[in-house]
Formats: structure tokens, sequence, C-alpha cells
């Protein structure tokens, strides 16, 4: 059920994170991955190698950059925002200096790897098309990690305190417009890198979006939004043309 906080939310908080899809989440726990069961991804780069973990860092073996990574319970997620470079991947304002603060915002075809390029488990979804993917999804993280679903969304909000303060917990302690910092709880250090509409980006210091790897219909998936007038983080739906940011999750 949609919390009710973000029912009484100002129209504004709708403009400045990205939720223009015409259908309302529902936010429910349910596991959208049991649409497909899980199997063997099928890597189809033979230079494709699984990312070396080192420490408290990773290196995605595509293009070397390196990522700080964090374990929240018992899940390993990327620290940064992932910034590998595909076809419909935005730097934010097509300034490439956000790119290296922000890392790229990215369509949810992209994300997903719909063309099927690093794996065949999120083949073919995109924009106004109903798809099966197979969980868990690679999409564009480096091997060994995946996009994260609607329900392992739901566990990292449940870890650290639940989704009426999620946000303050998962904010950075800077950097967010207007004291709309976060404490930084455990480590997650979320940027308020904005999104991408098909005609424009917005959102920059107000907001930090990131695609799941659920599909709601044909025109709509799950992500979850930070923002300065919320201390709260939420799923909602949103147009998968839009461009948001992406966080991997360790297999």
């Amino acid at each position: 059920m949609k919390n009710t906080l973000f029912i009484i939310l100002p129209a504004l908080l709708f403009v400045a994170c990205g939720n223009d899809s015409s259908t309302s989440a529902n936010n429910s726990n349910d596991d959208i991955s049991s649409k497909s069961s899980s199997s063997q991804m099928s890597v189809l780069s033979s230079s494709d190698k699984v990312a070396d973990v080192i420490g408290n860092s990773m290196t995605d073996s595509r293009d070397g950059q390196k990522y700080k990574i964090v374990k929240i319970g018992s899940q390993v997620w990327m620290a940064q925002n992932l910034n590998y470079e595909m076809a419909d991947s935005y730097c934010y304002e097509n300034y490439a200096g956000s790119c290296t603060k922000y890392g790229r915002l990215y369509t949810w075809a992209a994300a997903m790897d719909s063309a099927g390029i690093w794996s065949t488990t999120g083949k073919g979804c995109g924009y106004g098309k109903i798809c099966s993917p197979t969980y868990p999804v690679r999409g564009v993280c480096p091997s060994g990690w995946h996009l994260p679903t609607q329900t392992e969304w739901n566990t990292l909000f449940t870890v650290v305190g639940g989704s009426s303060v999620a946000g303050e917990k998962l904010k950075s302690t800077s950097g967010w417009y207007n004291n709309g910092n976060g404490t930084d709880g455990f480590g997650f250090s979320a940027l308020p890198a904005g999104y991408r509409r098909y005609y424009g980006f917005s959102g920059g210091n107000n907001c930090a979006g990131f695609w799941s790897a659920s599909e709601h219909d044909s025109n709509d998936a799950y992500y979850i939004y930070l923002s300065i007038d919320n201390v709260g983080a939420y799923l909602e739906l949103s147009l998968k043309d839009n461009a948001f940011s992406v966080r991997c999750l360790k297999d």
C-alpha cells in the first residue's frame, strides 16, 4: 500500500522526481521477480570478466572504472552510481563533469540491457512492451552484479529502518540543496543526480532516482526516489523512457 506520507506531499515533488506515470504505484512487497524463475546468466562477451572486488571497492572490467561498495545487512551495494557509457545513457545536462560526479542516467531499456549486449536476462525489455526478464537481471551492471528488483529495494529500506526514514539514512551528508542532506548512516551515499525526461533534464541538486528491474506494465517500471522535501524513500512508477541513475547489487 502506498505510504500516506507521500500522498500529502506537494505536487512539486512529482515534477522534481520524475513521477509522470499515468499509473499509481502500489508499493507492494510482493516479489515481482516471481514472474520468471532464475537461470544461469548467459554472458555474450567472452572478454567480460567478473568485476574484481578488493576490500571496499570493485573494478568494472569493461572500462576499468572503480566503484566504492558497501555491505548493508546481507546485501552488498555499489556505493556510487554506475558510470558505464552506452546508448541511451546521459550525463546530466549533457555535461561530462556531471557523469564524473554523479554517474550516468539510463533509460529503463538501457538499464535492463534490452539489446542483450551483456546478457540475455533483460533482453527485449523497453518502452511499449511487456517483457519476461530472467532474474537476477544483470542489465548494464558489471558481471557478477545485477539491477535490483522492487523487492530487493524494499529489503534495503527495511534494514535501514523502513521507507519512512530511508531517504535520510541513504542520502549523502552534502550536496543536496537547501539543507536537504542526509545522515548517510549506512554508507550508501546517494547524491542528487536528478533525472532526464525526453524533453530535458530536471531535479539536479534536488532529487535522486534509481531504477529497479521490476516492470509494472508496457509503459511503466518501478524506481525509487529520494528528495530534499522528504526523509523517506519510496518505490514509485515512471515512464520507461525517463532516465535515472543505476545502483548495482552484488549477485
